[in-house]
């Protein structure tokens, strides 16, 4: 049950995965049908049954992973553990809070797994080494979002002083302020508040200068990142993704299919 529930190395596991992701594939549209105002009841009834249905299936499917896992919770807990209960539970709670069942457009994750089933490692060994670069560059990226945060709100704060006087003004408060200037800063650019003053007009110019020269700062640690990855060199007979052990000739990891 484990192998065909996880591993899609079997014709069962694959015929189980290409189900699920068939399945998948068919409730998205049905939530985006289902969202269009004016439809038919009939068709409206029709929508609901084939979600029941698939709710049915997708909770069978969670139970039996759940209940197959050598570590029950470490799956539960697991990015796709996650992922798989938000796609499952939302129509449960559907009464309580309606909405909530759109929730189910989570399921769109699960079809990650499709590079696994088809074995494309290529696109497996691209998607780590993006996956990996963004968490060796996470904390650098705080820092450096922390130094942002700290920026808009003493340019929102400025602008507030500058503008708060002025009649009609949009800048009524700090809060208002320090949001105007994170939409300006980000080259967003709503055009709902904008300074009537010559200083404060000026200061925004400089804002926008300034969101030109430092958006592309986060981009710029993790492609330097990515880089390093890419480079890195088998060490100790070992593939530098999985450490898995690797003959010395080989120009591929038989385990993960990193090009060695």
């Amino acid at each position: 049950m484990y192998r065909i529930i996880f591993g899609a190395d079997t014709p069962a596991g694959k015929a189980f995965d290409v189900a699920v992701m068939s399945a998948i594939l068919l409730s998205l549209p049905l939530v985006f049908i289902e969202s269009l105002p004016n439809l038919h009841p009939t068709f409206k009834l029709i929508l609901t049954i084939l979600e029941y249905v698939l709710t049915a299936f997708f909770t069978l499917e969670y139970i039996a992973r759940v209940y197959c896992s050598p570590v029950r919770h470490k799956y539960v807990f697991s990015f796709f553990g996650i992922v798989d209960f938000l796609a499952m539970f939302p129509p449960y709670i559907f009464f309580f809070l309606p909405s909530a069942r759109y929730f189910i457009l989570f399921r769109t994750f699960r079809l990650i797994r499709v590079f696994r089933v088809f074995k494309l490692f290529s696109f497996i060994n691209e998607g780590y080494l993006l996956m990996e670069s963004l968490r060796k560059s996470v904390k650098k990226i705080l820092v450096y979002f922390l130094f942002v945060l700290i920026l808009v709100t003493c340019l929102g704060t400025l602008m507030y002083m500058i503008e708060q006087d002025e009649p009609g003004t949009g800048f009524t408060d700090v809060g208002t302020s320090i949001y105007w200037a994170i939409v300006t800063m980000t080259t967003v650019g709503y055009g709902d508040i904008t300074p009537v003053t010559f200083v404060g007009r000026l200061l925004a110019a400089f804002i926008m200068l300034l969101g030109y020269t430092i958006i592309a700062v986060p981009t710029g640690i993790v492609s330097a990142t990515f880089i390093d990855e890419t480079q890195r060199p088998v060490r100790n007979g070992r593939c530098p993704r999985c450490e898995a052990k690797v003959g010395k000739g080989d120009h591929y990891c038989a385990n993960c299919g990193e090009k060695l």
